[in-house]
């Protein structure tokens, strides 16, 4: 037994002596060095500091209405039986012609009829006239000569003392002349003329149909002046100013057009906060419903620089190069716009960052990107 410990005993020492040999042997082994990474230094772009007089522009959009529309109603009755033209959207008429004609035979044969009994009254009183009122006889017996029934009615004479007056009026013939003179007038509703020359946008009848007073007929427009109406924030109504020349472009700004402020409502929406102001315009290819753009001109600000609103830092500072280092610089924002900011704090000649730098920081090493 003591001879198996000593064994075991001496085997423990060799395997303990041999690793610790082999480990002095690795340790020995010169380790590779890892080569050390270079630090990487950002490139940014920047752009010079030149302040100057810079715009305020007012952005809105609306849609376009024509400046000049009428809505068609009828005040009469009747069978719609004529038009110069088809009476459909998008027909053009020439000022003047008829829109639409509504059918007056039954208002035509009244007319005849009260204008033959104001005739016969005319003529039942020239005896009477002769004997009891000389002076005024010959006036109205030319009046009766004259009297035509396919005209409008003529002024009656005139009544020169207070007795032909009272003889006259005892007779009815003033207001037999103010019905016939109604019916004249209510005739003339019979027909709708074009006032300008233009288009029909919308018509709710066709040629045979019965209309009634008061019924819509349609919608017409003069194509050649449109309007926009935008909303404009309150703050800005002092600057804006009728006749200030506004630049209008599409949707997809392929197109361009100048206007002019025409009108400005003083009411201000209090929802809102803004105020309508109406923009005239005229070109080719300006259609009703069109969508605009318009930028206003509202008033100029002076000493000030524009950047892009992304290179803000908080709510007043923005990144300068210096040297081949970034610093914060305090500002002054002064107007905002969708996609820039005006800025004042800034001096000329300074850089500033064009655009934003992902992990940028106060004092962080750069190089500006020179092309």
């Amino acid at each position: 037994m003591e001879i198996r410990k000593i064994i075991i005993s001496i085997i423990g020492l060799g395997i303990i002596a041999g690793g610790y040999f082999y480990w002095s042997k690795l340790a020995a082994i010169e380790k590779p060095q890892r080569p050390k990474q270079e630090k990487t230094i950002p490139t940014v772009f920047t752009k010079t500091v030149a302040n100057t007089t810079l715009p305020v522009q007012i952005t809105a959009s609306g849609n376009l209405s024509a400046r000049d529309r009428i809505e068609i109603y009828t005040e009469v009755q009747g069978i719609f039986e004529y038009s110069s033209r088809s009476f459909k959207p998008g027909v053009y008429y020439n000022s003047g012609e008829t829109l639409l004609r509504i059918n007056s035979d039954e208002s035509k044969a009244s007319l005849r009829s009260q204008k033959s009994a104001f005739y016969n009254q005319i003529v039942t009183i020239l005896p009477d006239l002769q004997f009891d009122y000389p002076e005024a006889f010959d006036k109205w017996k030319n009046y009766a000569n004259a009297f035509d029934m396919d005209k409008p009615i003529s002024e009656l004479p005139e009544i020169t003392n207070e007795k032909e007056k009272l003889f006259i009026a005892g007779r009815n013939i003033p207001s037999a002349w103010f019905n016939i003179k109604n019916i004249e007038e209510r005739l003339s509703k019979f027909n709708v003329y074009a006032p300008y020359n233009g288009i029909l946008i919308e018509a709710n009848v066709d040629k045979g149909a019965l209309v009634r007073p008061g019924q819509k007929l349609g919608e017409f427009i003069s194509p050649n002046v449109m309007e926009l109406e935008v909303a404009v924030n309150s703050a800005y109504s002092e600057f804006l100013k009728v006749g200030n020349t506004v630049q209008l472009t599409t949707v997809d700004g392929t197109k361009s057009y100048a206007g002019k402020v025409s009108r400005i409502n003083n009411l201000i929406n209090p929802a809102t906060q803004t105020i309508q102001a109406y923009i005239r315009v005229s070109g080719k290819g300006l259609k009703e419903g069109m969508y605009l753009e318009a930028q206003l001109n509202a008033k100029e600000i002076t000493d000030a620089f524009e950047i892009s609103r992304k290179l803000l830092v908080g709510n007043q500072q923005v990144y300068k190069v210096q040297g081949d280092s970034l610093f914060l610089a305090t500002i002054t924002p002064v107007h905002f716009t969708e996609n820039t900011i005006m800025v004042k704090g800034l001096e000329d000649g300074e850089l500033v960052l064009d655009k934003k730098l992902p992990g940028a920081y106060n004092g962080m090493k750069v190089k500006i990107y020179e092309n």
